[in-house]
């Protein structure tokens, strides 16, 4: 089985506004199979903050397995035959022939109707080293000048990227700047366990911009960053949030 891994993350929005990795998804297009599994996250979740299992998913310790990617995610993947299908993809950065898997491993599957992401396993090559890549998150959020300074962003153009220990928000965060020192917006905070092990543990971590998509794009799909770093012992999205809870 040729499978990648996905993950569904889950909002708290009336609470804490803590996001949970709370499902696997593992996927194997050219086969195809596609198995979900709950995550420790989502046992987490409802301890925490009352989380409630999903409809397509009702109980958090089965294993469900489809010959056709679930619905939940193929309704966050722009359908083939629509006009904009193009230009969407290519906000993304993919090919024409991308798969559901590459599609949602970049756009997130956002939908403004409900509370949940989609991110995917970042590998560590056999050297330690991780390439991944991710829109910028609350850039909305920065002053006047910062977001300008994002309208004028350039492919390619280096970024530089710093722990923030006092987020009013998170506590532990990470910032985007510019090599200007705009503080510009932040990496997901689904990934800052493993984006921060990477930055303490090794001085060998950069940041570019891959592409910025000016309006009419979605506001989430603004500034699309990839990022090189390394880990030495560490394993990425192995604590047990990240853990299915059935075999």
């Amino acid at each position: 089985m040729n499978a990648r891994t996905l993950f569904l993350a889950w909002q708290d929005k009336e609470k804490s506004r803590q996001w949970f990795p709370v499902g696997r998804l593992d996927a194997d297009v050219e086969c195809p199979l596609y198995r979900f599994r709950y995550t420790g996250g989502a046992k987490r979740a409802q301890e925490e903050v009352k989380f409630l299992p999903l409809w397509d998913f009702p109980e958090l310790l089965e294993d469900y397995k489809s010959l056709e990617i679930f619905p939940l995610f193929r309704n966050r993947i722009i359908a083939p035959g629509r006009p904009d299908r193009m230009d969407y993809l290519r906000n993304l950065g993919l090919l024409e022939n991308a798969d559901p898997v590459e599609i949602l491993s970049v756009s997130g599957g956002y939908r403004v109707t409900d509370a949940y992401e989609v991110f995917p396993k970042i590998e560590k090559h056999d050297d330690g080293s991780f390439i991944c890549r991710f829109f910028l998150h609350d850039w909305q959020h920065v002053n006047e000048s910062a977001q300008d300074r994002i309208s004028r962003l350039q492919p390619e153009e280096e970024l530089y990227i710093t722990l923030e220990l006092t987020n009013p928000a998170t506590g532990l965060a990470v910032q985007i700047q510019t090599t200007d020192y705009h503080m510009i917006g932040w990496t997901p905070r689904y990934l800052v366990e493993d984006l921060t092990a990477a930055m303490v543990g090794s001085p060998e971590y950069s940041a570019r911009v891959v592409q910025v998509n000016p309006m009419p794009a979605m506001s989430k799909q603004r500034v699309l960053i990839e990022m090189h770093g390394c880990w030495d012992k560490y394993e990425p999205m192995s604590n047990q949030d990240f853990e299915p809870l059935v075999a």
